[in-house]
Parts: C-alpha cells; structure tokens; sequence
C-alpha cells in the first residue's frame, strides 16, 4: 500500500512538472514606439497605439491618427476588421467607426437607441453588426449599425465581467470569479472552464490561452491540462498581444516581437 501511494506521489509530481515546462521563443525584431496602450497590428503589417489619448496607426515611415477628444478617454480600439475600425468610448456610450485611413464613416450613440443600454463591453461582429453588453439588463446583444437595431441574444448573467475579447463569431468573457464563458451569435453561452489569477489576458481558442501573472508569462491549455511558462528577456512590460504565432510584448521601450509555436 505504502508502494503504492509513493507511486502516485512520484506520477503526480512528474505530472506537474511537465505541465509547467519552460516555452522558448525566438526574437525576431523591435518597433521603436512611446505610447499609452498598444492595440496590436493587422494583417498589412501596420501597428495600432495610443498616445494621449490619440489613435496612431504606423507601418515604416507612415503614419494616420485619429482623436476626438470631446468624447474623453478611448476605452477599447478594436482592429479585426482593418477596413472598419471600432473605436469604444464608454464614459459617453458611444462607439466611432473608421475606416482604414482613419476617417470617420459612422457615429453610433447608444443614449439615443430605442432601447435603454449602458454599454460596457463592444466588439466587431459578422454580417455589419457589433457584439454589445447592456449593463442595464445584462445581457449580450447584437446590434445592428446598418439600420441601427440592438437585439439581445442571451439570457442575463449577475457576475461582472472582468476581461471579454470578441471575435466575429464569439463573445468571450471572464467573470470576477474567474469563470470563462463564450456566446455565439445564437445566443448559446458554454462553459470554458477556470482561468487562473491573471494580471492581463489574451484568449486563442476555445481551449488555450495566454496571461501574465507576477511579471511572468504563461501558456495554458484547458483541453489538453497543459501548462507553460513563456521564456522572454523582458522582466517589466505594460502589455503583450498573440497573433499568428507572433507574440508582441509592449514594453516602456517599444514592441518586441517574438515567434512562438503553440503546442
């Protein structure tokens, strides 16, 4: 019996090891930027920041902004889609569409929807709509900015959010008690499982994520009960973002990237 109890205590122990194997990475260049927040970059290789409340995007010697200071802080810059660009300032509920060079190309105040909403939460969704959380009925709805019509989609949930990232298709989000759940475009909610205590948080998949935690990086898979602490040089940054296997770790010196090959 002892042999056997010794024997489960090794296997365990050599479990949690290897679900803690260290992740390599490979530097591949540095962008030379000052900024607030860094958004991320897309697909044409052009970055996104904010300095001063000021939206830049940047490629090489170029360089297009966007500001509006008359509606306050910017809350959350979304950039999945290059070609429409939303841009979230919560504190006057409202959400500013640009295009891809910046330019306004539509206005959304939520004040004067037919519907009350509070939104705290926004992203581009598929066929012209965005993903919206109305705090006031605390549900996830659609809306609709071609004809302007919110529809909600889920049924309503007490816990607040604490991180939520969008997709076209997904609405994903964490509660305070680190729950992870996603909403289809349906309105059909699962449950992802426990995330760990995070600082910051980058969602991949329906399984795997990315966060940091204590100045270090880790990659996480629920599916597969794996986990990896991510080797990188920097011992301080502000921020990281993963796309394409290219990790960007934004730092007070500027973006490093990394490339990295998830398991």
């Amino acid at each position: 019996m002892k042999k056997i109890i010794l024997l489960i205590t090794l296997v365990s122990a050599l479990s949690a090891v290897s679900q803690n194997t260290e992740f390599k990475t490979i530097a591949i260049n540095t962008v030379s930027v000052i900024a607030d927040d860094f958004i991320g970059y897309d697909q044409f290789e052009f970055y996104y920041y904010v300095k001063d409340n000021v939206l830049y995007k940047i490629k090489g010697t170029s360089s297009l902004e966007y500001k509006n200071p008359a509606l306050g802080k910017i809350t959350k810059v979304d950039i999945q889609n290059p070609l429409n660009i939303v841009v979230f300032y919560e504190n006057f509920n409202m959400v500013i569409l640009l295009d891809n060079q910046l330019n306004e190309t539509q206005r959304i105040n939520f004040l004067e929807n037919t519907i009350p909403m509070a939104v705290s939460a926004t992203g581009i969704a598929s066929q012209n709509q965005l993903w919206i959380y109305n705090s006031l009925n605390q549900q996830i709805g659609l809306f609709d900015y071609i004809i302007e019509e919110y529809k909600p989609i889920s049924t309503p949930f007490p816990e607040n959010i604490k991180h939520y990232q969008t997709n076209f298709n997904t609405f994903n989000w964490v509660d305070q008690k680190s729950n992870w759940y996603s909403c289809d475009v349906f309105g059909v909610i699962t449950t992802r499982g426990k995330i760990p205590g995070f600082d910051t948080i980058e969602i991949i998949n329906n399984s795997q994520f990315i966060y940091s935690s204590n100045k270090k990086l880790f990659f996480e898979d629920l599916e597969k009960k794996q986990k990896y602490e991510i080797e990188i040089s920097e011992k301080t940054f502000q921020k990281f973002c993963y796309k394409d296997q290219i990790l960007s770790i934004f730092t007070s010196k500027g973006i490093i990237n990394y490339k990295i090959t998830t398991p």
